[in-house]
C-alpha cells in the first residue's frame, strides 16, 4: 500500500496550492455534498488551481453512502474523461471522504484521490489512515477497499462550519484515540469543556495530536492485520447501533453510536480485562454530559448481536472485540460470549436511566 502523506495545513490556500503544483494529472474533480457545496467549497473555490475542476455534488448523509450515489460519480467521471491520470479532491465529511476514495480506487482501476476533511470526525478519523468504502445491505461500510490519498490536508478552519451534534460525533473518536493512547493524552481529552463557546485553537491542537495516534498505527499495520484494530475500539457495538438507528428511523451521526459503543466496550473491558473502575466512571460521566441517550430496548438485541456477527473484525463466526485493561493497554481479538454483550447493553441502558 503507497504511503500516505499528511498536512497539518494553517493555510490552506497556500499549501494546497504548493501541493497540487508537484503533481501530475491531466484532469481535476472535485467532491463535495450538498451541505459542503454550500458551506466548505466556498473556502477554497478561489483558489487559482482549482479555477478548472469539475465539481461533482451528491447529497449528504451516510443514509447515502451507497451504490446509487457511487454510481452517480463513476458516471460523472467517465462522461468528463477521466484517466488513470486524473486527480479526485474529496472535500467533505467522513461520508465524501469513504465514497469518494472508493470510487477513487475503483474507476479505471485506481485514479488519483486527495483528502480534505471538513468535520472533526473525518479530521480525526474517516479520512486518514486508507480506509474507503459504501454501506451495502444495511450494514456499515460494507463493500470497500484500502486505497490511500497522495495527501491529506488537515485544517480546522472549517470546524467553524460545523453544528454542535457533528461535532459531537467526530470528539467521540478523539475519545477513542485517547483510551488506546496514553493517560495523559486521556486526561487532556476528559479535560476539554465541550461547553459552549468551543476553544478552537485549544482544539486544533488536540486534532493534530488525534491524526497522530492514527498515523502511528495505521502505519505499523496498515492491512488492519493486527495492532490496528485497535482503532476499531468502540466500533463493534457501535456500528450496530448506528444500524439500529437507521432500521427504526432515529438516525444516529456515526460518533454518537461510537460514543454508545465506548460505553459498551469499557464494560466488557472490565469484566473481561479488568479495566479500572474509576476510570469506567470518568469515562461514562463524561459522555452522560454531553451526549444525549439512545433510546432502545431489550427486544432490539437479537438485532443488533446479528449486527456484530457481521463486523469484518471477526473470525470464523466469532465476535472478536478490541479491549483494555488500562488506558492504552490493548486487548485484540477478544471474544465475548452472547450473555456478556448482552449485559453490557444493558449496563448502558442503566448508565442512562433507559
Amino acid at each position: 500500500m503507497s504511503e500516505q502523506k499528511v498536512i497539518i495545513s494553517n493555510d490552506l490556500k497556500t499549501d494546497l496550492e504548493r501541493f497540487l503544483s508537484t503533481l501530475k494529472y491531466d484532469k481535476l474533480f472535485i467532491l463535495t455534498d450538498t451541505n459542503t457545496k454550500e458551506k466548505c467549497y466556498p473556502l477554497i473555490k478561489d483558489i487559482s488551481v482549482l479555477q478548472a475542476a469539475r465539481l461533482i455534488c451528491i447529497l449528504s448523509g451516510d443514509v447515502h453512502k451507497n451504490q446509487e450515489q457511487l454510481s452517480a460519480v463513476w458516471q460523472i467521471l467517465s462522461n468528463e474523461g477521466a484517466s488513470r491520470n486524473s486527480l479526485l479532491i474529496n472535500l467533505g465529511g467522513g461520508m465524501i471522504t469513504d465514497l469518494g476514495g472508493f470510487a477513487g480506487a475503483t474507476f479505471k482501476r485506481g485514479l488519483q484521490t486527495l483528502n480534505i476533511p471538513t468535520t472533526l470526525m473525518a479530521l480525526v478519523d474517516a479520512a486518514v489512515g486508507g480506509k474507503t468504502g459504501i454501506n451495502f445491505n444495511g450494514l456499515k461500510n460494507e463493500i470497500g477497499s484500502f486505497y490511500p490519498p497522495v495527501c491529506v490536508f488537515i485544517n480546522s478552519s472549517f470546524l467553524r462550519t460545523l453544528d454542535w451534534n457533528n461535532l459531537l460525533s467526530g470528539y467521540a473518536e478523539m475519545m477513542k484515540h485517547a483510551l488506546i493512547s496514553s493517560m495523559e493524552t486521556y486526561a487532556s481529552v476528559l479535560s476539554f469543556d465541550l461547553s459552549k463557546p468551543v476553544d478552537y485553537a485549544l482544539l486544533n491542537r488536540m486534532v493534530a495530536q488525534s491524526v497522530a495516534i492514527k498515523e502511528r498505527i495505521v502505519e505499523e499495520d496498515p492491512k488492519e492485520k493486527g495492532i490496528r484494530k485497535a482503532l476499531n475500539f468502540g466500533h463493534t457495538v457501535g456500528h450496530a447501533i448506528e444500524s439500529l438507528s437507521f432500521k427504526t428511523d432515529t438516525p444516529l451521526l456515526h460518533g454518537h453510536a461510537v460514543a454508545v459503543g465506548i460505553v459498551c466496550e469499557l464494560y466488557l473491558s472490565y469484566k473481561q480485562c479488568g479495566f479500572p473502575t474509576d476510570k469506567l466512571t470518568q469515562t461514562i460521566h463524561y459522555i452522560k454530559e454531553y451526549y444525549p441517550p439512545f433510546f432502545f430496548d431489550c427486544k432490539a438485541y437479537d438485532s443488533l448481536y446479528e449486527w456484530m456477527t457481521h463486523d469484518k473484525k471477526n473470525e470464523n463466526g466469532i465476535i472478536n472485540f478490541t479491549l483494555l485493561s488500562d488506558i492504552g493497554q490493548i486487548h485484540i481479538n477478544r471474544s465475548v460470549n452472547k450473555e456478556l454483550i448482552w449485559e453490557s447493553l444493558d449496563f448502558y441502558r442503566e448508565s442512562f436511566g433507559i
